[in-house]
């Protein structure tokens, strides 16, 4: 069965790069990109393959609903894809970044561990095992958010460490609530259960799942950690937090968790209609403000999350299909733009975008790269932010929710500015730089211009035909809630 390859390759890689890597890192990085690899092939096959079928593992052979399952669908290969692509761009980019810092394979090895633990949340379809994995990719994260051992990392990581705590008692509540209510962990059992139970569990388990996932996702108001943890953390890891770990530990499980399991009661689609406009709104406002060039990053990743909670708050198709469309859309340039950022402090010594200048012609990649994505998170036609951006203010239209609407357009023209001063001071500024503190390597150049490809390739995704392969069948896993346990159970 190849379901639990997505959590034991990542995981002895994790464990033998702490056994043989040695004091150099070459081991590491190769154990590293070998595993990273594998498991992208097996994403893109499982993507491929089992579109329209729910593949089901049940671990040490207890039969559902009494032992624990590994479940994959359209939505979780499609996950699994973007982890996977996030993950190999950010190893590749790391080579000399990390080196730059220290020779270490310890790096490596949480990387593996951060990896092992979003994949086990994506495919687990039990309540208490996604809590497991969630605290490995978390404490992984934490560690790496303080790696370059500076004032301003450790003073992150605990803020980072403090909110991930509080939010992860609060989804070990709801999930304790739930467990008492339904004797029952498995996600689809729960499902079932809930159908009999007092509707104010419901009301009551998904408050505290919207608080505590809300933090994960860094959802207004639940943001505060994120500022000081995207902008502090190095450059790859950086683009990790925001391109899929809020994703797969936020957004996703909300998705799978009010839809699939909860059954998306109105109160809490509003409630997403409501907190997305409001980080939209706030993050954009924020970020424009900003002239370090990583937290002007980290508030536009709480501005973008907005987008995505927005369609998912219409629950209809197309707004479901603009959602989880923007979902995978930012992965691609908002670990591009951080990559970007990590490329110019590595050369310059600075992320001020006051002291950067002529960076288009030191750095020609990074410069044209960073065009590229601002062009897409600025929803800039014909980039892949254009197209799902255009998806929700439609679905927002149709749906007869025209402020939301006018605020999802809003905050797209204030990120416009907001990159338009990016490109204007920090890219092709005044300040004439002509000595670089490090070279950029092809390392470093050959994943920010992979990301950059995406940027434009991922626009295909919404053309007629390719989009009934694509899209669709994750767009159907959410709006079909029922088949979720339909298709575990073999009803």
């Amino acid at each position: 069965m190849i379901l639990p390859y997505f959590i034991i390759i990542p995981l002895i890689a994790a464990f033998l790069i702490s056994l043989i890597a040695g004091k150099k890192d070459q081991w590491a990085i190769s154990l590293s990109l070998i595993a990273i690899i594998a498991v992208l092939v097996l994403s893109v096959y499982s993507f491929i393959i089992f579109q329209k079928e729910t593949l089901i593992y049940n671990m040490s052979g207890w039969k559902f609903p009494f032992g624990i399952v590994l479940v994959m669908d359209a939505l979780t290969s499609f996950m699994l894809v973007m982890v996977s692509i996030i993950s190999l761009t950010s190893i590749i980019f790391s080579v000399q970044y990390i080196r730059y810092i220290d020779m270490d394979w310890k790096y490596y090895s949480l990387f593996m561990l951060l990896v092992t633990g979003m994949n086990g949340v994506i495919i687990t379809g039990d309540l208490f095992n996604l809590f497991v994995f969630m605290e490995i990719a978390l404490f992984a994260a934490f560690i790496l958010v303080a790696y370059g051992r500076k004032a301003e990392e450790f003073e992150a990581a605990f803020k980072y460490a403090v909110m991930g705590g509080v939010s992860s008692i609060l989804v070990l509540l709801g999930i304790a609530i739930l467990y008492s209510a339904t004797s029952t962990l498995t996600m689809a059992k729960v499902a079932e259960e809930l159908k009999l139970l007092n509707p104010k569990i419901t009301l009551w388990v998904g408050g505290l799942f919207l608080v505590g996932f809300g933090l994960k996702a860094a959802v207004m108001p639940f943001h505060a950690w994120l500022p000081d943890a995207h902008s502090s953390a190095p450059a790859p890891i950086s683009a990790m937090l925001s391109g899929v770990l809020i994703k797969a530990l936020g957004l996703y499980v909300i998705i799978r968790i009010f839809f699939n399991v909860l059954d998306a009661p109105i109160i809490f689609t509003k409630a997403f209609l409501i907190l997305g406009a409001i980080s939209i709104l706030l993050g954009v406002f924020l970020a424009i403000g900003q002239w370090d060039l990583k937290r002007l990053l980290a508030y536009h990743s709480v501005s973008q999350i907005g987008y995505m909670l927005l369609g998912l708050g219409l629950a209809t198709p197309l707004g479901i299909l603009g959602g989880v469309y923007h979902l995978f859309n930012h992965a691609m340039f908002k670990s591009l733009l951080f990559y970007n950022a990590g490329s110019v402090e590595l050369a310059l010594g600075t992320r001020d975008l006051q002291k950067m200048g002529n960076v288009v012609k030191i750095l020609p990649v990074t410069a044209q790269t960073s065009m590229i994505a601002s062009l897409s998170i600025s929803g800039i036609p014909p980039f892949n932010g254009f197209f799902s951006k255009l998806i929700i203010i439609i679905a927002s239209i149709q749906a007869g929710e025209f402020w939301f609407a006018f605020f999802a357009v809003v905050g797209s023209l204030f990120t416009l500015a907001s990159f338009m001063k990016v490109q204007r001071y920090g890219f092709r500024g005044e300040n004439i730089i002509e000595i670089v503190k490090e070279k950029i390597g092809w390392q470093m150049n050959i994943a920010m211009i992979l990301l950059a490809f995406l940027c434009l390739l991922t626009s295909l995704l919404i053309i007629p035909g390719i989009k009934e392969v694509t899209l669709d069948p994750v767009v159907n896993v959410i709006v079909q809630k029922a088949q979720y346990f339909n298709l575990m159970t073999g009803r």
